[in-house]
């Protein structure tokens, strides 16, 4: 059980609010193609809500204003390369997002798509996230 790997990583939560409510940006993941939040690996001397916001550029094409507190956390397990797998926890920071481009480094690689907090729900497979997405959710019917 000891050797069981826990790696960190940071993710933005991309969001715009529309007349309609709030929606969140989810992208593809590379080789499954499921609905996921743009996050990386942490770094060194980069702070967590930084490199999230590196992340939502790279890997969706969208830069705003990210919040320095995370909205939240989750775990999930990241099948690597060699077919491995290592346990992530992951930093979740609410980006607001205020330019959206049309290239990026990662569009090939990636879809990125506008959702409501429900269809986001749907969406992803991390329980975690859910979790996240549904308190989010709720503040913003407050």
């Amino acid at each position: 059980m000891g050797d069981r790997k826990h790696t960190v990583q940071h993710a933005a939560l991309p969001f715009r609010m529309t007349e309609t409510g709030p929606q969140i940006l989810l992208v593809t993941s590379r080789e499954t193609r499921r609905w996921i939040i743009p996050k990386g690996w942490a770094k060194k001397n980069i702070e967590p809500q930084d490199m999230a916001a590196i992340e939502a550029f790279e890997e969706a094409g969208v830069r705003g204003k990210i919040k320095k507190r995370p909205v939240g956390e989750y775990t999930y397990e990241k099948r690597m390369d060699d077919g491995s797998t290592v346990t992530c926890d992951v930093t979740v920071h609410a980006l607001e997002v205020m330019t959206e481009f049309t290239d990026w480094p990662e569009q090939g690689q990636r879809e990125r798509r506008w959702f409501t907090p429900d269809e986001a729900v749907a969406l992803v497979s991390e329980p975690g996230l859910v979790d996240i997405f549904q308190k989010l959710a709720v503040k913003w019917v407050d």
